[in-house]
């Protein structure tokens, strides 16, 4: 999908971070953007500077994990452009510094409400409408470097898991599509410069409402060495919708541990060929 030019986009967690940058990226290259987030002022004012950038751009405040607001969003776009070519399901939240068996259920109905449904509901409600018009499309999903490996010594287990799950249902999605003229991505970054350690603080009532992660706080310095500006970010997406890459990496200072996640699976498989056929005769 090379020419985006007067394509439209949909991205949710637009209003900063790693959305606003793609968001910049596709209206630098031409497209018409529905900027898509929970945060009504700082949505306003991305669309502000997608529009200072001479691009068409409207809002939608919506809740991911709420599948009737991100439904509403699909209708801002039809309403506002005619039609959908790309969909950017971005919206996510951190859960890090808590071990898996601290982690309360609120919590796991929020990190998974967003990371995991918010996926799938952009699925649901998008791609039937990129189908719709023939002209194909592209869907980009936003899991982690965390797609990939657990880190270890940061108590990250449940924000992986959900992670983990992006990178499958994107890998289910790229089959499906397989010849509709529909690519799919799926984004795995390191460190970015975002607030998404400070999304504590919007959890919908539903889920508990604000409140304070300070163990979250203590990783924030961590994550910043090395991170990269949304704006880089951005333009290695826009990249990957028009070369139609599925696996799309920013950082590799990653490279060993997950391949030593590899050898550990190929070496599984080495002792399944030594053991199976004692114990299938035994």
């Amino acid at each position: 999908m090379r020419d985006i030019a007067g394509k439209t986009a949909t991205v949710t967690g637009a209003a900063s971070g790693i959305g606003l940058g793609i968001a910049k990226a596709l209206a630098s290259a031409g497209a018409n953007l529905v900027l898509a987030d929970l945060r009504p002022e700082p949505l306003e004012a991305a669309r502000a500077q997608i529009a200072s950038m001479g691009a068409r751009a409207v809002t939608a405040v919506v809740d991911v994990s709420d599948p009737p607001s991100v439904e509403a969003a699909g209708r801002v776009a039809l309403d506002s452009f005619g039609a959908l070519h790309i969909a950017v399901n971005n919206a996510g939240v951190a859960m890090h510094g808590t071990p898996v068996e601290q982690v309360t259920l609120q919590e796991w109905n929020w990190v998974i409400g967003v990371n995991m449904m918010g996926v799938i509901n952009g699925i649901r409600t998008f791609v039937p409408m990129i189908r719709a018009h023939g002209q194909g499309g592209h869907v980009v999903n936003t899991g982690s470097v965390s797609s990939l490996f657990v880190r270890e010594g940061r108590d990250q287990g449940a924000y992986a898991m959900t992670k983990y799950a992006v990178l499958a249902l994107s890998e289910a999605l790229e089959q499906e599509l397989a010849g509709s003229g529909i690519g799919v991505s799926v984004l795995c970054p390191g460190g970015v410069t975002t607030s998404i350690f400070d999304s504590a603080a919007t959890r919908p009532d539903r889920f508990g409402g604000s409140y304070s992660r300070p163990q979250q706080e203590t990783l924030k310095s961590a994550f910043a060495a090395g991170a990269l500006p949304p704006e880089t970010v951005g333009r290695r997406v826009l990249q990957a919708i028009q070369d139609n890459e599925f696996y799309v990496l920013t950082h590799t200072g990653e490279r060993d541990a997950i391949t030593a996640r590899f050898d550990r699976i190929r070496a599984a498989f080495d002792r399944a060929d030594a053991i199976m056929p004692r114990i299938i005769g035994s």
